[in-house]
């Protein structure tokens, strides 16, 4: 499974880069999509204004766990967990990761992460992440890319 962050905005971007966007549902900056390789060309056609990588299970389960949201808003809790069927995130996670069930599969729980943007910031949103950037694909460092777009907020304890 993938993780796919929108690092920069779409202004005067073309068309076909516009829609990719709107197939990811990368609408704003800082948000984190979960797809799987079989969008891998909407990815790379959008390459110039995203990272993405593979995210491990810990950190899937951590994302559910502070950023999962349903529909209305309403943070995703261990109740909610329960009517939708599972007894822990640990258990959605695995569940996501081994491809048992997708993240449109789960009815009520919003595709979308809205995250802080990265404690201490991105490198260069300009230069792609082999060139010490923050662009295109990075692989399992993804992982360590969520840890500190989770840390976020002003204080460090995630409030702003």
């Amino acid at each position: 499974m993938l993780a796919v962050i929108k690092v920069r905005g779409s202004n005067k971007t073309d068309v076909g880069i516009k829609r990719a966007f709107q197939e990811l549902r990368l609408t704003r900056n800082n948000i984190l999509v979960l797809v799987d390789e079989s969008q891998m060309g909407q990815i790379k056609k959008a390459k110039d204004y995203i990272t993405w990588g593979e995210i491990d299970e810990e950190h899937l389960e951590r994302l559910l766990a502070e950023r999962g949201r349903i529909v209305g808003n309403k943070p995703l809790d261990d109740s909610v967990l329960k009517d939708l069927g599972f007894r822990s995130f640990k258990e959605m996670a695995s569940k996501l990761m081994d491809g048992s069930i997708r993240v449109k599969d789960i009815v009520s729980l919003k595709p979308v992460f809205r995250m802080n943007p990265p404690r201490k910031g991105y490198h260069s949103t300009k230069r792609t992440y082999t060139h010490k950037g923050a662009l295109g694909y990075r692989g399992k460092e993804i992982n360590s890319l969520i840890d500190r777009m989770l840390e976020g907020g002003r204080n460090g304890k995630g409030e702003n």
